[in-house]
């Protein structure tokens, strides 16, 4: 099991009071620091390329993200997400790391699962436009690796962060070699995610309500989504690892704890086991509360290490 992340992933300042800090993955990688993970397999992340990049999306985004020189600490690029001096090269890390977690799994033959415990997130940036805290669509950046460098036919994203993956589902709307599977909260930031949105047949969104718990996400995934991502049969199993749906989190309304990311995990490494070889990527995503974004990133990790 190996752990992907960089310093630089640090240095992306939103801002004081932004509720998408540094002190998000500081906490994560201080759990992870304990002894009880000390068998991790820690490895720097490398940068995306600017063509890894350009395979999701389009020369304009990346050139504004990577070539915007900040006046100040921070500028906006819309009302929730933030450039800063440091922050071309914490979203290339991000990226990066995915990529590379990506050719591990897929090359290395004693690699089977990876975690990216970086920042920022990425599942809410389009192909055209960063947007909710997000850069770079990072899960994306790693399909399209999986695909392009690898030749796979079928990868699968499965996405429980409260918030619904838009920019994953823009980017893969039409292509079908990717199931994209998402339980998120609605009505809520982004406003998308209705089971409607079915793209090439390949998007699978089930939406929650304010109040909603352990037993109807579990119920969603194990009599619905689980059952949709086997039969894709996915040769490759990628997971937008958001923690914000925990009962403590600030910016929503669902009633998880920690035990409920274990379990998706150890259902989605039971999946990439019987399916994909045991090959699987998470990428940290949302968890807005510290406390319980370290407590709920620890279950999914040692969860990823059985």
């Amino acid at each position: 099991m190996r752990l992907y992340t960089h310093p630089a992933c640090l240095q992306h300042d939103t801002g004081p009071h932004h509720p998408e800090s540094p002190a998000r993955l500081a906490a994560v990688l201080r759990v992870l620091d304990r002894d009880h993970y000390a068998a991790l397999d820690r490895v720097e992340a490398p940068r995306a390329t600017r063509d890894q990049l350009l395979r999701v999306h389009d020369e304009a985004h990346v050139q504004r993200v990577l070539d915007t020189v900040p006046m100040g600490e921070t500028q906006w690029l819309d009302d929730d997400t933030a450039l800063s001096p440091g922050s071309a090269e914490a979203a290339l890390r991000a990226a990066g790391a995915v990529v590379a977690a990506v050719d591990a799994v897929l090359s290395s033959g004693h690699v089977r699962r990876a975690f990216c415990a970086v920042r920022p997130p990425g599942h809410h940036a389009t192909r055209s436009e960063a947007m909710g805290f997000c850069l770079f669509n990072n899960v994306a950046v790693g399909a399209a690796q999986a695909m392009v460098a690898h030749g796979l036919r079928r990868v699968a994203i499965a996405d429980f962060d409260v918030h619904h993956g838009n920019g994953t589902q823009d980017i893969f709307w039409h292509e079908p070699r990717v199931l994209f599977a998402s339980s998120h909260e609605m009505p809520l930031y982004p406003g998308s995610g209705n089971p409607d949105e079915r793209g090439a047949g390949n998007i699978l969104n089930r939406p929650m309500s304010a109040g909603d718990g352990s037993y109807l996400f579990r119920e969603l995934w194990e009599g619905d989504l689980l059952p949709r991502i086997r039969a894709f049969r996915p040769q490759l199993v990628l997971v937008s690892a958001g923690f914000d749906a925990h009962q403590n989190d600030p910016l929503a309304n669902l009633c998880l704890g920690s035990e409920d990311y274990a379990w998706i995990t150890a259902k989605l490494v039971e999946l990439a086991n019987h399916h994909a070889e045991g090959r699987l990527v998470s990428t940290l995503e949302g968890g807005y509360d510290v406390a319980a974004l370290a407590s709920s990133a620890a279950a999914h990790v040692e969860a990823l290490m059985e």
